[in-house]
């Protein structure tokens, strides 16, 4: 334990894995147990329903369930386990995560639509919704929140509503929003949202959820199965018989989310949005000081991750002002846009607007070292 107080904490600006609290690392170090144990399956079935309920689920409609993976492994195992045979799926899609969606219909050879739309702007609803006018094939429809390579928000509460009206089901990629933006799942017409626990929840790497309809879910048990690992209803029925995952789960990373939930319910929904406004507007008034251009204008960002330019001048080098900043402390990120050269600093974990302020006092300190002038300069 003594040695756990002693780990150095570090500001993670990148959009995950967060900066974690001392009691989430402590809450890892736990005596060995086998996760076949009740003991182990009741604590299992109390985080699933803490899942559902931060998104305001009822829990006799909706349920969560759990994996072992990353995000990714979420967009996964919907896409593949929830279209009905000789369905369609329509992407919405304005960024790299929705993007990844289209790979997975293209992996599995699932018949899809990539209704894309620029990575810097939200979707065009009229045209979301003549294409599902045009296509009474389409069953599922998929978009991501908050893309986290550029930082837009997405109205994911008006694409459900298109969706719905034209009898689809709409699933949501809230990996870099759940537990962070509020969400509603039936006011915002999500029929399946997904996170992973190194996120909004601010705990660890290897747990990964869907939250998601009873009834659609029980539905799939007839449609093809296309996946073994990452097959929904499997997961879900076997939940639902023995209390367990199928296949073994992280055991430490869910006593460390366990406590993350702990902490999530006694900072509260509002306080702890308030505070990832609070880091956010801290970055975007630091950016702006220093002459930043971001990729996404002011009304269309989530609130979660700032996409900042690439300035115009010679001595600029991500490169060399990350690892300045990484020396002290500060982790930044490099961009997702294929078009741009752009790095992003992100609003999420157990961070405070302090800890922006100290990260710009270095941020400035590494730009003069490498000679770049402040504030920045575009040619245009």
């Amino acid at each position: 334990m003594n040695l756990m107080k002693s780990v150095k904490r570090k500001v993670l600006l990148n959009p995950g894995p967060s900066t974690t609290t001392d009691t989430v690392k402590r809450a890892q170090v736990v005596p060995d147990i086998c996760p076949r144990e009740k003991e182990f399956a009741g604590l299992m079935k109390g985080l699933r329903e803490d899942l559902v309920r931060i998104v305001h689920g009822d829990l006799e409609k909706y349920t969560s369930v759990l994996f072992c993976g990353s995000g990714t492994m979420n967009i996964d195992v919907v896409i593949n386990s929830i279209l009905p045979e000789g369905k369609k799926v329509l992407v919405v899609n304005n960024g790299a995560y929705s993007t990844r969606a289209v790979e997975i219909c293209q992996y599995y050879h699932l018949p899809y639509i990539d209704l894309h739309f620029p990575v810097d702007m939200p979707p065009d609803l009229v045209e979301v919704e003549k294409v599902l006018q045009e296509n009474p094939d389409i069953a599922l429809v998929h978009t991501t929140h908050n893309e986290t390579g550029t930082g837009i928000l997405n109205p994911i509460r008006e694409i459900g509503a298109l969706a719905h009206k034209y009898e689809a089901v709409f699933s949501v990629d809230t990996t870099s929003t759940y537990a962070m933006r509020p969400i509603d799942i039936e006011k915002d017409n999500i029929d399946f949202c997904m996170a992973s626990a190194q996120k909004g929840l601010m705990a660890f790497t290897g747990l990964s959820y869907v939250i998601g309809n009873r009834e659609i879910i029980e539905k799939s048990k007839d449609y093809p199965k296309r996946s073994y690992y990452c097959n929904l209803y499997l997961q879900y029925d076997y939940f639902k018989r023995t209390g367990e995952m199928h296949f073994t789960p992280p055991v430490q990373t869910i006593y460390a989310t366990l406590q993350a939930l702990k902490e999530y319910w006694a900072e509260g929904e509002a306080a702890k949005w308030a505070r990832h406004t609070r880091v956010f507007n801290a970055i975007n008034n630091g950016l702006d000081k220093m002459g930043f251009r971001q990729v996404i204008k002011p009304e269309w960002r989530a609130g979660l991750v700032s996409s900042a330019i690439y300035p115009d001048d010679p001595n600029w080098s991500f490169e060399k002002v990350h690892d300045y900043c990484y020396e002290r402390g500060f982790t930044i990120y490099p961009g997702k846009i294929s078009t741009s050269n752009t790095f992003r600093l992100c609003a999420l974990g157990a961070i405070d607007e302090n800890d922006i302020k100290d990260f710009f006092v270095i941020f400035k300190e590494a730009l003069a070292a490498c000679g770049v002038i402040t504030p920045v300069k575009y040619r245009d």
